[in-house]
């Protein structure tokens, strides 16, 4: 097959990368041109995605891969249109198709008959048949689902092991109608390698949903699900923390039975899917009470890891606090909703004076985020841990000699590298 990878971000190049591999000619479409340049020297443009770089070299190398800014050329010579450019949604959950209609109408004018276009940009539900089929008939001038084949097809991987979540989970697909879902299936099976270990949760492979409505609904379900789960254990964190008790012993033992599944309470839920999501499903389902409650608790969290300082440390004002960790979660190079900017915004509030370090992040990188780096010249009386990376888990006292307090919004750090020092865990 011909295939076009529309946007060659965090999951559109390993995709594109992924497709080739299986010996398909694949172009990647972007409107950076950087990104472009990048991808057709072989060069990957971001750092920290397991096998992209040696896979990338593989498939440029064998002529199975390049990239090119002019979307419209690149679907007019392939079979298949992937499409994963970003969406955004703003505070009140409204979406901006900005980018995305813009990309969508690009596909449209080079859109012949025949073609498969799946969406894998996480959507509201209604959008593929109500937006996006209409805009491309507009642009092409063909009717979706006889002239060409449409579906949504959600990403479900997170950044740093996109090749491994692509093997392991079942690859969700829906259709405007059965000829497209069925061209969707088909597609994904000769594009993508699947695990079939029987251990796995559910049986692997492609999954027909029925409609493009219900697959668009699994992602966001999926994602807001999590976002609920943990805004319940934050709670109870925060009932455990009032009344003297452990809330991970507590959460071990209820999840030794099995029907229990709580997740992890943390001083913030970050990236680019978990914050999000909930968010566009209240877009469509405003009166969903459960989430809108559980996205309030959890973004509540950084502050309240602050609470957790003052309460612990006393007046902050003036005082020098250390943030460990920028990224939204350990091991990935990524600042997309992290609580990092939350809990340094509480901490200015009670007149502390926020520091930031991350052993991802260069001092130049952190400034350009805004944040203020941290170096021995600066002092510091208190830190938070905001950030699980794996360097955190041997940080002791001695690094940080001034520190009086350290509060671990990860439970990261092992208490016994912090004698003399007073340490605060979320859920006691």
């Amino acid at each position: 097959m011909n295939i076009c990878v529309v946007a060659l971000g965090k999951i559109g190049l390993p995709l594109a990368v992924q497709f080739a591999a299986k010996g398909h000619k694949v172009i990647g479409a972007d409107v950076n041109e950087k990104v472009v340049e990048l991808v057709n020297a072989a060069t990957e443009p971001f750092p920290g995605e397991h096998d992209l770089d040696r896979l990338l070299k593989e498939t440029v190398g064998a002529g199975l891969l390049s990239a090119t800014t002019d979307t419209t050329a690149a679907v007019a010579a392939s079979d298949a249109v992937v499409v994963v450019v970003p969406l955004f949604v703003d505070a009140e959950g409204t979406p901006d198709f900005g980018w995305m209609d813009s990309a969508t109408k690009a596909i449209a004018a080079g859109l012949k008959p025949g073609t498969l276009v799946s969406y894998e940009t996480t959507l509201p539900v209604g959008t593929t048949r109500t937006r996006w089929a209409p805009m491309l008939a507009e642009g092409s001038g063909l009717t979706p689902g006889d002239d060409f084949h449409l579906v949504f097809s959600p990403e479900r991987v997170l950044t740093g092991r996109v090749f491994a979540d692509l093997r392991r989970y079942p690859k969700l697909v829906g259709g405007i109608d059965e000829a497209s879902a069925a061209a969707g299936v088909a597609f994904y099976e000769a594009v993508l390698d699947f695990d079939e270990r029987e251990d796995l949760p559910s049986p692997n492979g492609v999954w027909d949903l029925g409609t493009a409505e219900a697959s668009e609904l699994a992602k966001l379900a999926e994602t807001t699900y999590r976002d609920v789960n943990i805004g319940l254990a934050n709670q109870f964190a925060r009932f455990a923390d009032r009344h003297d008790i452990d809330v991970k012993k507590v959460i071990e033992a209820c999840n030794s039975q099995p029907y229990s599944h709580i997740h992890q309470p943390g001083i913030a839920v970050g990236g680019h899917c978990i914050p999000i999501y909930p968010r566009m499903y209240l877009w469509n389902d405003p009166e969903a009470t459960v989430v809108r409650s559980a996205r309030e608790a959890n973004a509540a969290m950084p502050e309240y890891a602050v609470d957790l300082l003052a309460a612990a440390y006393g007046d902050l004002d003036g005082v020098g606090v250390l943030v460990l960790g920028a990224a939204y979660r350990g091991g990935v190079k990524e600042t997309a909703f992290s609580g990092v900017f939350g809990v340094v915004e509480a901490l200015k509030a009670r007149g502390a004076v926020p520091f930031v370090s991350d052993p991802m992040y260069t001092p130049e990188e952190l400034t350009a985020l805004g944040l203020v780096p941290h170096d021995a010249h600066q002092a510091v009386t208190a830190a938070i841990l905001q950030a699980d990376h794996a360097e955190y888990r041997e940080l002791s006292a001695a690094d940080l000699p001034d520190v009086r307090v350290l509060v671990d919004g990860r439970r990261t750090t092992d208490p016994a590298n912090w004698a003399g020092v007073r340490r605060v865990v979320i859920g006691g």
